[in-house]
């Protein structure tokens, strides 16, 4: 290592011109770094836009079921039932995620999930297996957080030069949960 170094800074105190090979080495390698990084960010904001309209769709159904919430909340519960003549019957809407998300990030439908294009027509990612959970607290329970849970299978395509090299698959995970404001 010593020996690359005593190397590395004759070249630098030489004034002949030695210098060119290794200012051309050191700008490609800033290049690459630079456009790892630069993929590196676009994931990582792809996977947050995602995460945040996914956030969105299950905090509206979970707001959706405020109807069925408000009976119970009256009662001292937070669990979503209505009345059913003399007693009261589970009420849980599950909601269109997939629809919402759809609205707000431009997906199109594809096979088993929605894939959202761009405008030169290549897939930005694909979105797939959106599972959802609303556990419904039993009545009696003496309260608890009502709230829904959303799971979704995220992929997108990495590039490096205009190709594709492999894709990023991730699960990203959602809770939203409904609080009574009094």
């Amino acid at each position: 290592m010593r020996k690359y170094l005593k190397r590395a800074a004759l070249l630098l105190k030489d004034r002949r011109g030695n210098m060119l090979p290794l200012v051309v080495a050191v700008t490609i390698g800033m290049l690459l770094i630079i456009l790892g990084v630069s993929e590196y960010m676009r994931l990582v904001i792809t996977a947050a836009g995602i995460k945040d309209a996914m956030e969105s769709a299950v905090i509206s159904t979970v707001n959706d079921n405020y109807n069925e919430v408000y009976h119970c909340v009256r009662e001292g519960y937070a669990a979503g039932y209505e009345p059913d003549g003399e007693s009261f019957a589970a009420s849980v809407d599950y909601g269109d995620i997939y629809s919402r998300m759809s609205f707000l990030l431009g997906l199109e439908e594809d096979g088993d999930g929605y894939v959202r294009i761009n405008n030169g027509g290549e897939q930005e990612y694909r979105l797939s297996n959106l599972s959802v959970s609303i556990p419904n607290n039993a009545l009696g329970a003496g309260g608890g957080s009502y709230y829904a849970d959303a799971s979704i299978r995220l992929e997108i395509p990495v590039r490096f030069a205009g190709k594709i090299i492999t894709n990023m698959s991730i699960n990203l995970k959602v809770r939203a949960a409904y609080t009574e404001k009094f």
